[in-house]
């Protein structure tokens, strides 16, 4: 039952935000009682800590999985942003933001364990990308994989970047091609190019 709570929560939170949703509408998705999550989680505070903890193991998870393919780093990048556009639903509502506001030590504690999987994986696909010949060997690893992890962050911002002028889809695909243009050799600005013309003929 925790899990079925955790699942459906995590659901209603991204798509309405973390302030819109109340534990009776949680409850009365599932066809529990209200009592039945108290049982699991004392407050909402609490569930919305569990669920945030639930939502980024799932994603570091696909994360995992999607590197352990050994793709070419270009490719690894927009299959990452493909799996996490898919189950963030960054499309719908300002979950982050709302998060950030809200709960904010959750927010920062979250962002705490994001950097540290982020900066991993950003780290290696640039080394990887510097050593398959995609990207520069004069690049700054270090200072890249920071900027890359800070400006995603900043996409979400919708203070920044208002949902209803620039689609997530859109921000991310432009910063996609941002960072890669400019980091990358020839081979790799060759390997973008035959992806965006992949992507807009479907």
């Amino acid at each position: 039952m925790r899990d079925k709570i955790l699942i459906n929560a995590a659901d209603m939170f991204l798509n309405y935000g973390f302030k819109s949703v109340t534990m009776d509408d949680i409850a009365n998705k599932i066809g529990i009682s209200k009592k039945t999550i108290y049982q699991h989680f004392d407050t909402k505070t609490k569930l919305v800590e569990a669920t945030t903890l639930y939502m980024f193991e799932f994603i570091s998870h696909g994360i995992d999985c999607i590197c352990a393919l050994n793709k070419s780093p270009i490719d690894e990048i927009y299959e990452i942003k493909k799996f996490t556009m898919e189950h963030l639903k960054d499309e719908k509502s300002s979950p982050q933001h709302q998060l950030q506001k809200y709960y904010p030590k959750i927010f920062e504690k979250l962002k705490t364990n994001q950097f540290c999987i982020m900066q991993d994986c950003v780290t290696n696909n640039l080394a990887r990308g510097v050593a398959e010949g995609y990207y520069r060997k004069s690049i700054d690893i270090e200072f890249i994989s920071r900027l890359y992890f800070n400006t995603m962050m900043c996409l979400k911002d919708p203070d920044l970047f208002p949902l209803n002028d620039f689609s997530m889809r859109t921000l991310m695909d432009n910063f996609l091609e941002y960072h890669i243009r400019g980091i990358s050799t020839e081979k790799g600005i060759d390997k973008l190019n035959s992806i965006i013309n992949t992507k807009q003929k479907h």
